[in-house]
């Protein structure tokens, strides 16, 4: 369910910036809802906790198979919370200064924390996850058989495709052409059903009690 969480806040966060990320400096002039992009920083905030949720509550299990990648998962979470705050605090700082008086150095630095904001999601969520998501959970639930190891693959592809996208549009300095976005945005597609197949997978159904590591457990409680 933390998973299914983190799908509802970062979209709909996302969806509440777009007018004020798309135009700052417009936005500090006084066009734009202030309290919609406050509740996207709230929606955000609860990302953090549901993101740092989804590492926490499977090292038990996790620790059990390879407790130093348990530990990395957890890092990975953190490192990319970290980024999604540093957003956060760049979209509350350009509210205020829409409530100062707005002139030409407002809208510049407006124009910075948008640019900010941008940054964070490219080297959190596009890039920070592929290790995290992606490569370590991707490997950790394709040994452990915790879910079908067939859809694991999605993870163990999809972290390094996002790995690749994110380092192409850094090394191009966040301004990718109309055919880089769009391969990104292709190339996002088996981190996006990995992430939402865990969600929906563990919710409904749960791991598999056929699974090598929750076998061995069942066998150390018998005896």
């Amino acid at each position: 369910m933390l998973y299914l969480i983190t799908f509802a806040t970062s979209i709909t966060a996302a969806l509440l910036y777009a007018p004020m990320l798309d135009h700052p400096v417009a936005f500090v002039a006084g066009a734009g809802d202030d309290k919609q992009v406050l509740f996207g920083a709230l929606l955000e905030l609860l990302l953090i906790i549901a993101n740092i949720g989804t590492a926490v509550v499977i090292v038990p299990i996790m620790r059990r198979f390879n407790e130093e990648l348990a530990i990395g998962y957890v890092t990975a979470r953190l490192f990319e919370c970290t980024f999604i705050l540093v957003g956060i605090l760049s979209v509350v700082g350009i509210v205020s200064l829409r409530n100062q008086v707005a002139g030409p150095s407002e809208g510049t630095v407006a124009f910075t924390l948008a640019a900010i904001k941008d940054w964070t999601f490219l080297l959190g969520p596009g890039w920070v996850v592929g290790w995290g998501n992606g490569l370590i959970l991707g490997y950790l639930m394709y040994r452990t058989g915790l879910v079908p190891r067939n859809v694991a693959w999605l993870g163990l592809i999809g972290g390094p495709l996002i790995i690749l996208s994110g380092t192409a549009i850094l090394l191009g300095g966040n301004q990718p052409s109309d055919t880089l976005h769009g391969l990104q945005g292709v190339l996002t597609i088996p981190e996006f059903l990995w992430e939402l197949f865990l969600g929906l997978y563990c919710t409904f159904k749960g791991f598999r009690p056929s699974a090598p590591i929750l076998q061995a457990d069942a066998v150390a409680r018998s005896a």
